[in-house]
């Protein structure tokens, strides 16, 4: 597996110039330690949501496998919201906030100076699984999509791991392998070293000095940066969400649950009753 986020795919996704968008050199760069093993892969959450991304991974590879992975559209959006508090995209102190704020946004207003991904603040535009997934399925028939349920995969990590395994074509026997929680609630530790470490100027110019540096020395400094963050981070339960606004978010994403049961043939109005 390359590095995740890489969205090397996806032309439709604007994010902001400290964000780092690879060329197809640099992307297949990121392979260069593949050493011989059948399958390669990379893990990019927003080539999910974007309308581009799944023709151009059919252009550079009709063949290719694609895994998609859906979570409960209340729970996702709550932490969709608190990952962008976490890495700048988002300034609202609540999600609240951040979901009354959505009309504002789409007329470009509301945007915070160190948001990297405006159009990702559109919240309840991202959790609309339907149109999604079936951009992958016309594109790729559904022999070569998988689509995972999040509660599932929590539930049983192993199960939906050994089921990955067979729809790749790689021996699911014999496995023993630890499943660590690894994307736990995480807040800030020091919020002035956050903000140096985000700050869109200093990124853009480390980014404008990237074709000069050496890949090695490239690699070093994304390395110290990725320390840096890991010890400038607490993990910690985030509050629960309001009861009245989680009741909410399932009324109003109730038909859309039902158009993706319907083109998955699977009931997943659970997650709205």
């Amino acid at each position: 597996m390359a590095p995740k986020e890489l969205h090397a795919f996806g032309a439709d996704l604007q994010f902001g110039r400290q964000f780092y968008r690879r060329d197809l050199r640099n992307y297949l760069a990121e392979f260069a330690s593949r050493n011989g093993e059948r399958c390669a892969g990379e893990a990019s959450v927003w080539y999910l949501f974007s309308e581009q991304a799944a023709a151009e991974i059919k252009q550079f590879n009709p063949e290719s496998r694609i895994i998609i992975m859906l979570r409960n559209p209340a729970e996702m959006l709550y932490s969709l919201y608190y990952q962008f508090r976490f890495d700048g995209n988002e300034h609202l102190p609540t999600f609240e906030e951040a979901l009354a704020a959505e009309p504002e946004r789409r007329a470009g207003r509301l945007i915070g100076r160190r948001s990297y991904f405006a159009r990702g603040l559109l919240y309840r535009e991202t959790a609309r699984y339907a149109g999604q997934v079936r951009r992958y399925l016309e594109a790729f028939g559904r022999e070569q999509v998988l689509v995972l349920l999040y509660d599932q995969f929590s539930a049983n990590p192993a199960a939906a791991y050994c089921r990955t395994l067979d729809f790749l074509g790689v021996d699911s026997t014999h496995l023993d392998v630890p499943f660590k929680v690894i994307n736990a609630s995480r807040r800030i530790r020091n919020r002035a070293l956050n903000a140096l470490l985000t700050e869109p100027l200093l990124r853009r110019i480390v980014l404008q000095l990237r074709p000069c540096v050496p890949r090695f020395l490239f690699r070093a400094l994304r390395e110290a940066d990725a320390r840096l963050r890991q010890r400038n981070t607490v993990f910690q339960q985030r509050p629960p969400m309001p009861g009245a606004l989680r009741a909410r978010l399932k009324r109003e994403f109730g038909s859309e649950v039902e158009r993706l049961s319907e083109l998955l043939d699977r009931d997943l109005t659970y997650w709205t009753s």
